[in-house]
């Protein structure tokens, strides 16, 4: 957990923009792109035959439902869909759903749904999109880039998830189920290597076992090596990515009423050095983005992941169809990190380093209680309880050390950071006559973040800052919807949902002044959404359309202290920001053509909120309500949300020729756009915080003999240089052009 930790920006601030000597989780676009092998074309999509559009499935609600009759805003991609399209991180989601964009910093990674998401990467600032994986929330923000292997389904859900998904869902929700082993499955698995430019080299497979009758086992694993995409002029240690994770999987089922899974996996990510240059060239003005891959360094890099989780999952059903459910789940990962965060080979005093370590351990709890699918009243109770502890150890030379610069000003931390979650929760569906339902949906969640002996010290001028502090608060979120049925083809549905985020921790001031600022507050947003969905042409085309506004309100950022702008501390946007878009998404099946399409259009404005540009010489108060507005104390009124595109769109078709031995030969293409976007609320061009679109184009040509896919491969054909996140004062780029060839053995 890449810590990134505002609680170390306050002196920085003093002597930079607070993001540079933040312990911010940085990784330079070292997402890996594995061979997308295509889809097994010789395997129906349906029972048809193949010649309509293949029946998809959520898990969003405790139960699985049909897509097409849930009325949710939502992308999901099959084992299949994640090969053809070359989906194995989190960050290349981004190029296959509507309104998504991910800012990869490797260790950490920020997701944001229609602007909605983690505004600042540190530890306090919870995420606002958040991961279920096999049904237990995982490490908020952290640990997510592990590649995606041996996948049954992934469901990115749009709009806040207030109901099942709980707190951390104000912008939406990423569902990943892997596969599950299977009793009557026979010895069946697969196999996939591939060979591409920068050396990238990998192996991944899975292998179902059956035991007996009533237990079976699945055992699945990833390796990866891969040259780094960098030329680096400096010190480096080793920049190469080493990936290896496994997953073992046991499932009993004595009987029809009792389910019993267990999941354990472990990943060791070495992702050498997290390269990014400076936002900002030494003659002024923001740098160009013809080249991310050449700059100059003076500080050893090094970025390890090692992360452990463990699930188990319960079911049992009771004679009258009502379902017990216990989901417990068990997550312990360690991150180590150091890195140059200036972006240069700057001397003294303008070098800026991070070397950390980081321990947490994630423990979480839920039971619901699920009546039958069947009835004019269906419903859902749950509870759930959470516990994460970030552990920042002590050490020699201090293991959460940031040099600003190394040996003249040096921030230390140690202690740990403890958050609690609980709630209770329900939903009620109601059958009505001539096709309608209502379905009301409630969640009381409460929370609390603790810093226990967590002390903050300044060597090199004897300071110390011991911090003791608490923060809690509850909310209560929720979901009313009404559905239309209106006929076998096609689906209706409106509703107004609410989502929360909670608040956090501010750091000690260290120079300035001394004492700690006031908790950040809860972040809010209610979604106001209308929809439709329908299956046309005997069921070739299905499609999905809708629109929504969002009214969100608190949105946590970090920006200079009113009354002391040397200081930095988190805060709220006072008067809330509207958001409002249009999504539209179709799938298509025509003979021996498959195609799919995604779109999002969108538009965010800000209310008024005034606030100094860090990067800029400050003086005097700006309050972020009443101003007064200046040359220096700005008006962001109808600037843009964070990380909110008005555009995302994606295309993928595919067609296979039929050989005469029975063999296939499939092309496929598709194609990614993201529209430009600000990385700040301030909008300044010239100090780097704009984003220029992102252009992704992929293709594939694949040959199927028996169970035997070979694949040549491409992504990012243009090679399209975009920087994929801001972490001033330096930028991070997005993966290069890749190329190479795949072998994917199924049996």
């Amino acid at each position: 957990m890449k810590t990134h930790l505002l609680w170390l920006s306050a002196s920085a601030w003093a002597l930079g923009w607070c993001s540079m000597a933040g312990a911010q989780t940085t990784s330079s676009a070292q997402a890996t792109t594995p061979a997308p092998a295509p889809a097994t074309s010789s395997t129906p999509s349906s029972s048809n035959g193949g010649t309509s559009v293949k029946e998809v499935v959520v898990t969003a609600e405790r139960r699985t439902t049909n897509l097409q009759q849930t009325p949710i805003a939502a992308t999901v991609l099959t084992q299949d869909d994640l090969f053809k399209r070359g989906v194995f991180t989190v960050d290349q989601l981004q190029f296959v759903s509507p309104s998504l964009t991910v800012n990869n910093f490797g260790q950490g990674n920020d997701i944001d749904i229609r602007g909605i998401g983690k505004g600042e990467h540190n530890t306090q600032t919870a995420t606002g999109v958040v991961t279920y994986r096999d049904g237990v929330a995982s490490f908020p923000g952290y640990f997510q880039d592990e590649p995606y292997y041996d996948i049954s389904s992934i469901e990115v859900l749009r709009g806040p998830q207030g109901t099942f998904s709980g707190q951390n869902a104000t912008g939406g929700a990423v569902i990943v189920n892997t596969q599950d082993p299977m009793i009557n499955g026979g010895n069946s698995g697969y196999l996939l290597a591939h060979y591409g430019n920068y050396n990238d080299t990998q192996l991944q497979g899975a292998v179902n076992i059956p035991i007996n009758d009533t237990l079976a086992a699945r055992f699945a694993f990833n390796t990866q090596y891969r040259d780094t995409f960098y030329h680096i002029n400096g010190l480096t240690g080793d920049p190469n990515t080493m990936w290896g994770s496994g997953r073992f999987s046991l499932l009993w089922r004595p009987t029809e009423a009792l389910k019993v899974l267990f999941k354990v996996d472990y990943s060791y990510l070495d992702n050498g050095g997290y390269f990014g240059d400076a936002l900002v060239a030494p003659t002024g003005g923001a740098n160009p983005t013809n080249n991310l891959f050449r700059f100059n360094n003076n500080y050893e890099t090094y970025a390890v992941d090692q992360f452990a989780r463990a699930d188990l999952k319960i079911d049992y059903v009771l004679p009258d169809g009502i379902t017990l459910r216990s989901v417990t789940g068990y997550q312990q990962g360690r991150t180590g990190w150091k890195g140059d965060i200036d972006g240069t080979d700057a001397p003294s005093p303008n070098n800026f380093i991070i070397a950390e370590s980081v321990d947490e351990r994630l423990w979480s709890q839920e039971f619901n209680i699920i009546s039958p699918d069947k009835g004019p009243v269906t419903w859902i109770l749950g509870a759930y309880y959470s516990s994460n502890d970030y552990l920042y150890p002590e050490g020699k030379g201090g293991k959460f050390d940031v040099g600003v610069p190394p040996g003249e000003v040096d921030e230390d931390l140690q202690g740990l950071n403890r958050t609690n979650t609980e709630a209770v929760f329900g939903q009620l569906s109601f059958n009505l006559p001539a096709g309608f339902q209502l379905q009301a949906g409630l969640r009381y969640s409460s929370w609390s973040t603790t810093d226990v002996n967590v002390l903050f010290f300044v060597p090199e001028f004897g300071l110390n800052f011991l911090d003791n502090n608490f923060e809690d608060g509850s909310n209560v979120t929720g979901k009313v919807t009404l559905n239309w049925n209106i006929d076998p083809n096609n689906f209706a549905y409106v509703f107004v949902a609410t989502g929360a985020k909670p608040g956090g921790l501010n750091e000690p001031l260290y120079f300035g002044g001394g004492g700690i600022p006031a908790p950040f507050k809860q972040e809010r947003v209610t979604d106001y959404e209308i929809g439709w969905k329908s299956k046309l042409l005997n069921g070739h085309l299905r499609t999905q359309l809708g629109a929504y506004y969002n009214n969100f309100e608190d949105f946590q950022v970090i920006l200079p202290i009113p009354n002391n702008p040397l200081q930095s501390t988190e805060v709220n946007n006072p008067s809330g920001t509207k958001l409002y878009g249009l999504e539209a998404s179709a799938q298509a099946v025509f003979g021996d053509f498959k195609g799919s399409f995604g779109m999002g259009l969108e538009h965010t404005a800000l209310g008024t909120f005034y606030a100094e540009d860090p990067r800029l010489p400050e003086s005097g108060t700006c309050d972020p309500r009443n101003g007064p507005a200046n040359g220096v104390c700005l008006n962001l009124s109808g600037h843009p949300q964070t990380y909110a595109p008005d555009v995302t769109f994606n295309v993928s078709g595919q067609y296979d020729f039929h050989l005469g031995n029975g063999d296939l030969i499939t092309p496929n293409v598709n194609f990614s756009y993201v529209s430009s976007q600000w990385g700040t609320l301030f909008d300044n061009a010239s100090q780097g915080d704009f984003l220029a679109s992102r252009k992704i184009l992929g293709a594939s040509l694949a040959w199927t003999h028996g169970s035997f896919v070979t694949t040549l491969y491409g992504y990012n054909l243009t090679d399209d240089q975009y920087v994929s996140a801001l972490l001033s004062p330096i930028r991070l780029a997005g993966a290069p052009r890749q190329f190479g060839i795949s072998v994917l053995k199924t049996f």
